[in-house]
């Protein structure tokens, strides 16, 4: 049986319309900007973000580092929660490599930031203080049960970010699942952000690729950024047309994800040795813990390979399930069962 993987949406292969795209692609030599079907995706992302330009990157530890690079100059602040993406996984690229100080804020559940420890947060004018200079946010938030950040939490940050002169980069990785999850368009989400970072290769099911947009003078300094950290292509457009398949055909879709996520928890909760709050199942990600008498996580991660099914482990007895493209409706079913069928042995 053809393994169900729910370890991560960055699993998804691309469709059949996407790799014929990919080897049919007009392309050029993009560091001298001459790569047409990758200017076209880029004039697509930013029209779709609602900004002026964009610029296609690898990967998205990369648009986050070169936005970060971007507004920020060494010795300066960034306030970012402790279970953002940019904190926990991305190497602490910000420090190591821009020399950015990053300050830790406490996440809500819901993968907010509270505004009065934003506020209390932001340094005074003093010799002894680095600069804050950057408010960091993140819609979906992954480690927050993938929760979309609303449009009104967005404009109570800007407004803060307004009175004290700072910046705004938003970490939208899975930003178009926010957007579907809360029926908005995508640009209520992007306005209030200076910076906006959205993956490809997650939920979209591009094989690689992230766009970062802004303005054009915030584009222009991060081309230079990907230039620095390693980021200049050549005939990219290869991987650019595999995007544009991905932006005009597979946003809408979404949804099914979304609903296979619910079903999902629906059904694990009534199971007997599972722990896991319905409430908190707003896209596609799920959390459960495992609270089983005799059956340990390694041993139920085990169990459930041996069934040809996969889900990630991200603390003992705590599982992220993931739901994409390439997960049917019965195959959740399937997955449910043999959970089921596992904790009752």
């Amino acid at each position: 049986m053809k393994p169900i993987d729910l370890r991560s949406d960055t699993l998804t292969q691309p469709t059949p319309a996407m790799r014929e795209a990919m080897a049919n692609a007009e392309v050029g030599d993009d560091v001298f900007e001459e790569d047409p079907t990758l200017k076209k995706l880029e004039t697509l992302a930013a029209k779709k973000i609602g900004k002026e330009s964009a610029l296609f990157v690898p990967s998205g530890t990369m648009g986050n580092l070169i936005s970060v690079l971007s507004h920020c100059q060494r010795g300066d602040e960034v306030l970012l929660g402790d279970r953002s993406h940019i904190f926990v996984h991305e190497v602490g690229g910000m420090a190591a490599l821009g020399g950015v100080h990053p300050r830790i804020l406490r996440n809500n559940e819901d993968g907010t930031l509270p505004l009065p420890l934003i506020e209390q947060s932001i340094r005074q004018t003093d010799i002894h203080y680095p600069l804050t200079r950057l408010i960091c946010l993140e819609n979906t938030h992954n480690f927050c049960h993938g929760t979309p950040l609303s449009p009104e939490y967005m404009d109570s940050v800007a407004v803060l970010a307004a009175k004290y002169g700072l910046k705004i980069h938003l970490d939208g990785a899975r930003l178009f699942n926010a957007a579907v999850a809360l029926d908005v368009e995508v640009e209520t989400l992007t306005r209030q952000a200076d910076s906006v970072m959205f993956c490809l290769s997650k939920g979209l099911s591009a094989p690689v690729g992230s766009l970062v947009s802004g303005n054009r003078d915030f584009i222009q300094r991060a081309r230079k950024m990907r230039k620095m950290v390693g980021g200049g292509m050549r005939q990219a457009g290869h991987l650019a047309a595999a995007g544009l398949v991905a932006l005009e055909n597979l946003v809408e879709r979404l949804k099914d994800d979304h609903q296979n996520a619910r079903l999902l928890a629906e059904q694990l909760t009534v199971i007997k040795g599972i722990e896991l709050d319905q409430t908190q199942v707003k896209t596609n990600i799920i959390f459960f813990k495992l609270n089983h008498p005799e059956i340990d996580g390694d041993t139920f991660l085990s169990r459930l390979e041996a069934k040809s099914i996969k889900i990630l482990m991200t603390d003992p007895g705590v599982f992220r399930a993931v739901l994409h493209r390439e997960v049917s409706r019965e195959q959740v079913e399937t997955v449910a069962q043999t959970i089921k069928t596992i904790l009752a042995q």
